[in-house]
């Protein structure tokens, strides 16, 4: 391995970005934007939350009309936990025989290391792209903060995107994951003393526990879940991907209380061709026609409240689905290059985990997952990658960016 790629490596990999808790990865974008300038890109920093901001770069091509490519990575990390569990320092990088150790050197310090690596050759060796290259470097897709959608938001379209995230120097699309809460309110208060008048014969008091209703909202979304297994399917998607997993609930106020108020927090992972708005139409529809069959939940309407922008700061998160597009230019050359470096084909299939790829394809941008590491050693204990897989990693990517920027397609 080159020295000076291993030297950008360690660099990334000395920033403690673990998140959560996040709020810590501006001193390490102070580095990469100072990287990015000193390669000639123009940049343009959006702050997310306090000491966490989005960098938008863009290498100028000589042709304003040319295509242009977007190259997405994260620099967040997960949670170390406890770090004298590990065998080697989270936060520096240890080679032991053929493996690099360090926390993000598979997911995907790696890969945003050998992109920066590549970008230093190719200025080395004097080229200049004829199409914009831009660089995204975010933050926040760790904990569902939408980091890549605020760069998309703030900077310029392309007609390609690549995401380096974990893949296995696979080229992959994903499913997508969206969180939603629904919550059962009674328009009432009742005394727990009450409760033999709201529930035996006679009675006379209208009123139903908030949390007992809530069961039927579980075994309705689970009646739905058991229909998309039987009815929905993917291309080199596993049969049963279109989960709905009640994750968290809330409810009731106190012993000498009927609940009035329950929550149920759930997410759902849907498939590559599914827009998060259509599932969560269909998830709406299912469990309002169940509630205009109960005559209490037809007076007390469910209330739904769907994504959000951080698991941390407001317990919600969407990560878009994304299909691989095969018939694009840019997948062939990816497949030319592929070939030319490791003699084969290049593997391709479905992510079983999600990555912010698919907020540039809702943006527009046609988009592949490629990236080096092993989705294993994601968020492990002692997590290492292969010297080899960066090595090899590098030089499909320059191949492909050398021939992206003499030669830019759509």
């Amino acid at each position: 391995m080159e020295k000076r790629h291993l030297d950008l490596l360690e660099l990334l990999v000395k920033y403690n970005t673990e998140s959560p808790p996040a709020r810590n990865t501006d001193p390490l974008q102070d580095e990469i934007e100072a990287l990015l300038k000193d390669l000639g890109f123009e940049t343009t920093r959006i702050p997310l939350y306090e000491n966490d901001s989005v960098i938008n770069a863009i290498l100028k091509g000589t042709d304003s009309d040319a295509p242009k490519l977007i190259i997405n990575g994260h620099v967040d990390v997960a949670n170390v936990g406890d770090d004298r569990e590990w065998q080697y320092p989270p936060f520096e990088v240890t080679q032991v025989d053929d493996y690099l150790y360090g926390r993000g050197v598979s997911d995907m310090k790696g890969g945003f290391a050998t992109l920066l690596y590549t970008l230093e050759k190719l200025q080395e060796e004097g080229l200049r792209p004829k199409g914009d290259i831009i660089v995204q470097s975010v933050v926040g897709e760790e904990v569902g903060e939408a980091g890549t959608k605020v760069a998309c938001e703030h900077g310029p379209k392309a007609d390609l995107g690549l995401v380096l995230d974990t893949s296995e120097q696979m080229a992959l699309g994903q499913g997508g994951v969206i969180t939603g809460w629904v919550t059962v309110q009674s328009k009432t208060t009742i005394h727990d003393g009450a409760r033999q008048q709201m529930v035996h014969a006679g009675g006379g008091l209208f009123g139903a526990s908030a949390i007992e209703k809530m069961t039927k909202v579980i075994a309705s979304l689970r009646e739905l879940e058991q229909h998309w297994a039987v009815m929905k399917s993917y291309p080199d998607m596993p049969s049963g991907s279109t989960t709905i997993n009640p994750a968290y609930i809330e409810g009731g106020r106190h012993p000498a209380f009927i609940a009035d108020e329950c929550k149920l927090w759930f997410t759902v992972h849907y498939l590559p061709n599914e827009h998060y708005n259509d599932v969560v139409r269909e998830i709406e529809d299912h469990l309002n026609k169940m509630a205009e069959a109960d005559i209490w939940l037809r007076e007390n309407p469910l209330k739904f409240e769907w994504g959000g922008t951080s698991m941390i700061e407001d317990k919600g998160e969407i990560f878009p689905s994304f299909t691989l597009p095969k018939a694009h230019q840019g997948y062939a050359l990816l497949e030319d290059v592929y070939k030319e470096v490791h003699g084969d084909k290049l593997p391709s299939g479905m992510s079983t985990t999600v990555t912010d790829g698919g907020w540039l394809e809702d943006f527009g941008v046609p988009t592949i997952l490629f990236g080096p590491g092993k989705l294993t050693e994601a968020h492990s204990v002692d997590e290492k990658i292969e010297i080899k897989d960066l090595e090899s990693f590098e030089q499909v990517l320059y191949g492909f960016l050398k021939r992206w920027y003499q030669a830019p397609v759509k």
